[in-house]
């Protein structure tokens, strides 16, 4: 049987190790809140498109995100017949790296590339590759590894969950939903609209698909937030509006966060947003006469205070570098963003990547920058939007990059860090829908309300360390006023608040030091052969051979947790409940899986099914946990089983 291996490039990685500035693991620390210090949100960037396609191929296949060279060498001698490796422009040097460990402790593998560094020309790429996947990677690997073909509305959606800490301190919990790739707009710069050829691949087709993927998460974590990995997914209003019908009939108050652009918000109301759950927004505002389409619609003065009074937090994008800008215009453009309080502000070069219109006319007008025109490897060691590549007609390159460094450093000393503008966000959001009359809106400013109480040990470390005397007296102000409207701190809120102030100072002390900085090792095996892993054609099968009009079984197997969740819906009885219930016994005796039952959709109709369940599963129950609907309008036998076996929670 074929196996394959699909990894990240290697790990250490950094400008303290050669890499270009904001090259990393992190998107917020190491490019939105650059300058912010301890302050920044950490989160690691996982190669989550590796998990999409591992979930969606027959091949047995294993995930590693961030390998140590001795941890890719380690899993290199395990004997792999292909290894893909995913890499970004600015880390095709350590692609290469990768390349030569596959061919020195791996020789027989064929070795794929994929990701948005294979916009180089074959030229670049072929030496250190067999295949090359320049599309939508699920269909490629099938093609590749001989499997049939599949449509993507019927592609798997893997459960990946990203952590955020402030402080140090693990504080949310995000599922990554995968709604589609590539973008209609085809603004000049972007590489992911011309990758797909300004195509859009919806991944999930319609909004119920978006939200059942949802409620797969929330199966695991009721509290969990969420983002839509979709390069503008509010562009489709009517998937969005089906997928904000779904919310308001759940009556759940989510938190998501969406990329949108100003042309694509204007489609709707703010309250419609706010129905959706969406409580954070990625808005490309470029520059205010860059004459982008997407930027057409409401007026940024106007959408941006109607979006942070309810609660929407807003990052928004600017671009330095375009033709028009000179020093002046670009203080301009930057002080009325900052009069516009974005709760988070990026501040990219404008730049040419291979495959983008303004790569072909910058190469056409001759105004690529010298010393890396001809040096293929030294610029996408720099492309990583921090270094000037073009010839700009009023400002040399180090103008350019000052002026960056100057945005970021300016954003942080007048808005303050984005951790306590976040909260202020909350707050006017809580302020404005806590009476609403609508009630998903009042249950959407609760959990603001909740947010903001779990947010009272941060302000304290605000004040002491905040980057200047404003900023620290604004954010006494901001605790004065949360406390106001949701009440004084506990003794337990005041003592985490004294041991987030050692905590902050460790994770400053922490970053000069460069302590703790890397992310562990991610391996995640998907229908491999390993210890405890094994015989799941046992599970695949079960759906077929109790499928009825009446019953549906759906059997998701979660890798990284190595656990089996079968969903049971519709009606389950007679001497095919006795059947279904004597095969998992079965299986379960073949191999003691961790099994999660999730009975949510189960009509129970006789008390004999359930109890057929108890009497073979019962000496299972150390592996098997139970999903019940909401005990009050359980049967009677479902209450018996919560007695006997562990309620699903996320810690299991």
């Amino acid at each position: 049987m074929k196996k394959v291996l699909l990894t990240s490039i290697c790990k250490p990685i950094g400008e303290k190790y050669g890499d270009g500035a904001s090259v990393g693991y992190e998107l917020l620390h190491g490019q939105v809140t650059r300058s912010q210090g301890m302050f920044s949100p950490r989160a690691n960037h996982l190669q989550y498109g590796l998990e999409y396609i591992a979930e969606n191929i027959q091949t047995p296949a294993v995930v590693l995100h961030y390998p140590s060279k001795s941890e890719l060498i380690r899993e290199l001698k395990k004997g792999y017949d292909y290894v893909g490796v995913a890499f970004v422009l600015a880390t095709f040097h350590r692609m290469k790296e990768v390349v030569a460990l596959v061919r020195k402790h791996s020789p027989a593998s064929k070795i794929v590339l994929g990701g948005y560094g294979t916009v180089l020309a074959d030229e670049d790429l072929k030496p250190h590759a067999d295949f090359i996947c320049r599309e939508e990677g699920v269909g490629f690997m099938r093609r590749l590894l001989c499997e049939p073909e599949l449509p993507v509305s019927r592609f798997k959606h893997p459960l990946v969950e990203s952590r955020m800490s402030i402080f140090s301190v693990p504080v949310t919990h995000t599922g990554l939903i995968f709604g589609g790739l590539g973008c209609p707009h085809g603004c000049d710069f972007c590489c992911t609209s011309h990758f797909f050829k300004r195509q859009h691949i919806r991944l999930l087709p319609t909004g119920k698909d978006v939200y059942s993927v949802m409620e797969r998460y929330l199966d695991h974590d009721p509290d969990m937030a969420f983002v839509v990995l979709d390069e503008d997914f509010l562009i489709n209003k009517a998937r969005a509006l089906e997928f904000r019908d779904c919310v308001i009939s759940s009556g759940r108050a989510i938190s998501l966060f969406v990329f949108g652009s100003v042309k694509a918000l204007s489609q709707y109301t703010t309250t419609e947003l706010a129905e959706m759950g969406i409580d954070g927004l990625w808005i490309g505002y470029e520059g205010t006469r860059s004459g982008y389409a997407k930027r057409e619609g409401r007026p940024p003065e106007e959408l941006f205070k109607d979006l942070r009074e309810h609660g929407i937090m807003v990052l928004a994008s600017m671009i330095l570098g375009l033709d028009y800008q000179n020093k002046e215009i670009i203080r301009e453009e930057f002080d009325g963003l900052m009069a516009l309080k974005p709760s988070l502000s990026q501040f990219l070069i404008y730049g040419p990547t291979p495959g983008t219109p303004l790569y072909a006319r910058v190469m056409g007008e001759g105004r690529f920058r010298d010393e890396y025109k001809d040096d293929v490897a030294s610029y996408c060691r720099n492309s990583s939007g921090f270094t000037c590549m073009i010839k700009h007609p009023t400002m040399s390159y180090e103008e350019v990059e000052s002026l960056q460094r100057w945005c970021f450093d300016e954003d942080f000393q007048r808005l303050g860090p984005s951790i306590y503008r976040v909260v202020e966000t909350w707050l006017a959001g809580y302020r404005t829908m806590r009476d609403s009359a609508i009630p998903i809106l009042r249950a959407k400013a609760a959990r603001f309300a909740k947010d903001i109480r779990k947010s009272y040990p941060i302000f304290l470390p605000g004040r002491i360390f905040g980057p200047n005397p404003r900023v620290r007296a604004w954010i006494a102000d901001l605790e004065k006023q949360a406390y106001e409207e949701l009440g004084s701190p506990t003794l337990a809120e005041k003592l985490t608040a004294a041991a987030s102030v050692a905590m902050a100072a460790w994770t400053g002390a922490a970053l000069k030091l460069n302590i703790s900085q890397h992310p562990k090792l991610t391996r995640t095996p998907y229908r491999m052969p390993e210890r405890g892993w094994k015989d799941l054609h046992v599970w695949e099968a079960l759906p077929g051979k109790f499928a009825t009009p009446e019953f549906n079984l759906k059997v998701e197997f979660e890798h990284a947790r190595q656990r089996v969740w079968l969903r049971l819906e519709g009606r389950l009885h007679g001497t095919q409940a006795e059947a279904f219930w004597t095969q998992v016994g079965e299986a379960m005796a073949l191999r003691r899986t961790q099994l999660v039952f999730d009975f949510k959709k189960l009509q129970v109709s006789e008390a004999r099914s359930l109890k057929a369940m108890r009497e073979k599963l019962s000496q299972y129950r150390d592996t098997v946990r139970v999903v019940l609907p909401k005990l009050a309008h359980a049967h009677p036998e479902l209450l018996i089983l919560a007695k006997i076996f562990e309620q699903y929670r996320h810690s299991v």
